[in-house]
Formats: structure tokens, sequence, C-alpha cells
């Protein structure tokens, strides 16, 4: 309060001779007056009194409220779930393609594989057959980081794994054993890429 205000309270004070409580209510801050005026102001509200076809009415309306957030609710899931599947789908095809492409790759490479091996059982030995055994190595090493897989060509033949181009009559073996394997197969990643060829016993 600015010292005036508090010399024109005590002014009035001594005019009016007013008590102590209504000296500290004069001398009470602006704001304090202000919120008591406020609050003898206030406007009183009166009691509404809703009919009963007013009363059904707003709560079938409020249950059509909560019907339509239900059912907006459960598109936005069925579209979260359907999205989440098309991902999941698109990242599988994904990778099957990136799968399929190294199997092509390492199928169109195994014919030089062969020549390689083909190469070592007429070379003599001599550095220069051991540089090309090195190479076939490092060769291999490839395909296996390409995840792929020689087939087992021994014992009994399975048509899952092998392809039978030769019957043969060997003494000593038994119905259904190789005897020879003329072209090694090959899997990629679980799927089979080059069936074994070989000779089986009748």
């Amino acid at each position: 309060m600015s010292k005036n205000k508090k010399r024109n309270s005590k002014k009035m004070a001594e005019e009016k001779k007013l008590s102590p409580e209504e000296e500290i209510a004069a001398e009470a801050p602006e704001e304090e007056q202000e919120a008591a005026e406020s609050e003898q102001a206030a406007p009183e509200y009166e009691e509404m009194t809703l009919s009963a076809e007013e009363v059904k009415a707003l709560k079938e309306k409020l249950d059509k409220l909560q019907e339509d957030r239900d059912d907006a609710v459960k598109q936005a899931q069925r579209l979260q779930a359907e999205f989440e599947n098309y991902r999941k789908r698109n990242a599988q095809i994904s990778a099957d393609s990136r799968d399929d492409g190294v199997r092509e790759a390492v199928k169109n490479m195994l014919p030089v594989l062969d020549n390689f091996e083909r190469a070592l059982d007429n070379a003599p030995e001599d550095a220069f057959a051991e540089g090309i055994r090195n190479i076939r190595k490092q060769f291999m090493d490839a395909l296996s980081k390409c995840g792929a897989e020689e087939i087992e060509a021994e014992g009994k033949f399975d048509p899952n794994l092998h392809d039978a181009v030769m019957k043969d009559n060997q003494e000593g073996a038994e119905s259904g054993d190789i005897t020879a394997v003329f072209q090694k197969g090959w899997r990629v990643k679980g799927k089979i890429v080059r069936y074994a060829m070989v000779k089986v016993n009748e």
C-alpha cells in the first residue's frame, strides 16, 4: 500500500473514529479487497432438473459416443495388425529373394569348381598344381561364406539328395548302395541347388 493511502486510511480512522478491526480492513491490500468483492459478486447457479425423456436422450447419445469410440479403437488395432503383417511379409519376401539370388549365383559357379577338381585329378605334383589347390581352397571358402555345403554322397541312395544316373552290379555291395559319384551335389542355406549324380547298386 502506498504511503498516501496509509495516510488517507489513518485520516479516515481519525475522522470517523474507526475501531481497530475497521482500521486493519481499511489498510488491507487492494488484492484482498478485490477478492472479497469478487466472492460477494459470484453468481449463484440454479439447479437444473431434467425430464425422464431428456435423461434417456442423453444416455442414448452417451452410449452412441462410447460405441463409436470402441469401433474407432478396434479399427485402429486392425490397421496396426495389418501393417505389422505387411511389414513381416515384405521382410520375409526380401530375405527369400536375397537367398534365391545367392543360390543362383552359387549354382552358376559350381561348374568352375568342377573344372578345378578335374584339373587337379590329372595334374602332376608340382608347384603349379599346388597353386591350383590353393585357388580351389579360396573358392571353397567363398562358397562356404555364401552358405553352400556339399551333399553327402556315401552309403545309401536318397532320392531327396541324389540323382541316380547309372545302375551297378558290384559284388559285396548291398542294393541301394552308392558305388560311384559322377558329380557332387550342393545345397545353399538348406535348399538343394544341385543333386549329386551317382551310380547305385541294384
